[in-house]
C-alpha cells in the first residue's frame, strides 16, 4: 500500500520569489467521506484520479493511491462530482532536502494559503522556511475535501 506522510502549515510570509515551479490545479470529489476520498484533478495539462484513506491518529499519515488518466476523462468525471470545486495554484518551494508544496486558493477559499511537506516517516526532521505559520496537520477543516464543503470564506 502507498502511504502518504506529510505535515501541513498555514503560510504567513512571502514565498513566491522562492518557488521553482507553479501549476494551476482544479479538482473535484467523487466521494469525500473520510474513510475513502476519491478525487479527480486537472494539474496543468494532465489528469489524475486519487484515492485516499482515513488518516492516522496524528493526521500526518494516510493511504494514498494516484493514477494519471486522460484529461478528457477528468473533465467528464468533474461533471458528476459532489458540489464544490477546489481551484488553486501550487508553488514548489525548496527548503533544505525537502520541497514544500504551497497552495494558494481561489474562489470560495480565496485568502487561504497552505504549505505541505512530504516526509519519509512521521519523525523525519525538515528545515522550516521563514514563511511557515501555525501547523495544521490533522486539522480536518484544512483538508481539500472539507474546504469543498465548508470553504474558507465561510469560517
Amino acid at each position: 500500500m502507498a502511504q502518504e506522510i506529510e505535515r501541513k502549515f498555514l503560510v504567513n510570509g512571502e514565498f513566491k520569489q522562492l518557488a521553482v515551479k507553479q501549476t494551476r490545479i482544479i479538482q473535484g470529489y467523487l466521494s469525500s467521506i473520510p474513510e475513502r476520498t476519491v478525487r479527480v484533478r486537472v494539474k496543468g495539462d494532465k489528469g489524475f484520479i486519487t484515492i485516499k484513506g482515513i488518516g492516522s491518529a496524528s493526521g500526518a499519515s494516510r493511504y494514498e493511491w494516484e493514477k494519471e488518466i486522460p484529461l478528457e476523462e477528468v473533465q467528464e468525471l468533474l461533471k458528476i462530482c459532489e458540489p464544490g470545486v477546489i481551484d488553486k495554484t501550487r508553488f514548489l518551494v525548496p527548503a533544505g532536502k525537502h520541497t514544500f508544496e504551497v497552495d494558494e486558493f481561489y474562489g470560495e477559499n480565496e485568502g487561504l494559503v497552505v504549505a505541505e511537506v512530504e516526509l519519509s516517516n512521521e519523525a523525519d526532521a525538515f528545515e522550516k522556511p521563514v514563511f511557515l505559520g501555525a501547523e495544521v496537520t490533522g486539522d480536518v477543516k484544512y483538508y481539500n475535501s472539507m474546504l469543498m464543503k465548508n470553504p474558507f470564506k465561510k469560517w
